[in-house]
């Protein structure tokens, strides 16, 4: 975004692939998917979604497969569901009880103020300056309708269900699968605005999920050329090793090798605030600021499995999308409970070769990272755990492919130390939790400005809510604090019309 408004930028990234915790490979014809799979909003423009709103900034449409369908795989049985209508209230009637339909039915008429709340504000308006002022002045009418249903979406989603009676145990635990999906928290720690954006992007009539052809790595492929076609540039295999910090201000950074770079505006640091905050001299940050982003609570981690296997015999209509959940009682964020099953190659057959599928499977976000730390990735205590805690995936896998162990051609296993590998990210953590405040429904963080100047701090450890959209709206506050609001405003008029 900072390129499109003419600032001239350059992007390091240590790894020899862009993309992050959403970057992809390719071995034998397969293509492998590190992270996010699960996206709505990212190609129908105008919308609410802000990576969405970044593309079409940018000029750079995402060609997407458009599907409505997903399978669960829950104590209660299997079954498939739909996004975009009430195909869900057959689902409860036949696999729950007839109270379950009732109460889905009353909090989809609940949730409509809250959706139409989290949608009043788009995060590419919002400013830290006294020109907020004007980059919002379009949204006040939005926000005032909405004004009711504000102190709702600010606090956590849980008060919003007690408050309104929503008792049904399975209703209950829906909520908490989605709300963990969304933001790798419970709903005692996520966001309603969150909840809201969700229910306003999923259950509108006719709504649909997408997959991107190409996988997640066409939407790196478009804001890397989004970067270079307006000017900035894009250096892989470049490693900071310490922001440069000259009279008071992060004037640059030094790259592993010795080379450095300059910044005459701002070095801003999408690595997380337990990698960053190492970078700088000492002293260089307040203290307090650094101890209270450093005691930021830690998401836990993933274990993935990622496999190429041979697709002869299975029915053409597959699903690509399946949850599993194990035990309600110990909840979805207790370890080794929740697998998500992607099977990418469904939607977009060119991920794999000719008559195969790749898939990945993945703990989201309740892998502990400290069971990992200080194993050797070659010992056989490392292998010996890897094999023990990819179990529960491969019980996911064959929910979808009974017979999956017999067709693998390619299997890898991932674990908090590869994440931390490959991503560069402190204890391979999916990034920071614990933002709300259940008791005090404290306003979580929202600006990526530090008491340094000269240094912004971006991404999923300085802003609530892991994701891909979390990520995308904390990019967009990073651009506003170093562009002037006229160039916000006539952005906002091509993409928040």
């Amino acid at each position: 975004m900072l390129a499109k408004y003419g600032v001239k930028v350059t992007v390091l990234e240590s790894h020899d692939i862009a993309g992050g915790a959403a970057h992809s490979w390719h071995r034998d014809g397969y293509t492998f998917e590190s992270g996010p799979s699960l996206y709505s909003g990212m190609s129908k423009w105008p919308t609410t979604n802000p990576c969405g709103q970044v593309l079409h900034a940018l000029d750079e449409p995402l060609p997407c497969v458009y599907y409505n369908t997903w399978m669960c795989h829950l104590p209660e049985g299997s079954f498939l569901t739909e996004v975009g209508n009430d195909q869900f209230v057959d689902v409860l009637r036949e696999f729950v009880d007839e109270d379950a339909a009732r109460e889905w039915i009353r909090l989809k008429e609940l949730m409509k103020p809250l959706a139409s709340a989290s949608a009043a504000l788009p995060p590419s308006a919002v400013r830290t300056d006294p020109f907020a002022a004007v980059t919002l002045a379009r949204f006040v009418p939005g926000l005032l309708q909405a004004a009711p249903a504000l102190p709702q979406i600010m606090a956590p989603y849980s008060k919003f269900l007690d408050a309104n009676d929503v008792k049904h145990p399975f209703i209950r635990n829906w909520m908490e699968v989605l709300c963990f999906l969304l933001s790798g928290a419970p709903a005692s720690g996520t966001l309603a605005a969150e909840i809201g954006y969700m229910f306003d992007d999923w259950y509108k009539p006719n709504s649909t999920l997408e997959f991107p052809i190409g996988g997640s790595e066409a939407i790196v492929d478009a804001l890397v050329r989004g970067l270079e076609k307006n000017g900035g540039r894009l250096l892989l295999r470049s490693h900071v090793e310490r922001i440069d910090v000259v009279d008071g201000r992060a004037a640059g950074v030094t790259l592993r090798g010795g080379a450095k770079i300059t910044a005459s505006k701002s070095v801003i640091s999408n690595a997380t605030v337990w990698d960053t905050l190492p970078m700088l001299p000492a002293g260089a940050m307040d203290p307090g600021w650094a101890k209270e982003r450093n005691d930021t609570e830690m998401c836990a981690s993933f274990m993935h499995l990622h496999l190429g296997v041979d697709a002869t015999g299975l029915p053409d209509d597959l699903e690509m999308h399946h949850i599993y959940v194990e035990d309600w009682s110990r909840g979805v964020t207790a370890e080794q409970n929740m697998v998500l099953v992607s099977i990418a190659s469904v939607a977009d057959p060119n991920l794999a070769p000719a008559g195969k599928h790749v898939i990945h499977a993945y703990t989201p976000g309740n892998e502990p990272i400290d069971l990992w730390q200080g194993l050797d990735r070659r010992g056989d205590e490392y292998k010996k755990l890897k094999e023990e805690r990819s179990k529960v995936l491969w019980r996911a896998v064959e929910k979808a492919i009974p017979d999956v162990r017999e067709r693998v051609e390619i299997e890898m296993v991932g674990t908090p130390l590869t994440q931390q590998r490959f991503q560069r990210r402190h204890k391979g953590t999916y990034g920071g939790t614990g933002w709300i405040n259940e008791d005090t429904d404290t306003i979580p963080i929202t600006t990526a400005s530090t008491p340094l100047p000269g240094l912004l701090v971006v991404g999923d450890s300085n802003f609530p809510g892991p994701g891909v959209p979390s990520v995308a709206a904390h990019g967009w506050s990073a651009a506003h604090e170093l562009v002037p609001f006229w160039k916000q405003c006539a952005m906002l008029d091509k993409v928040a019309p």
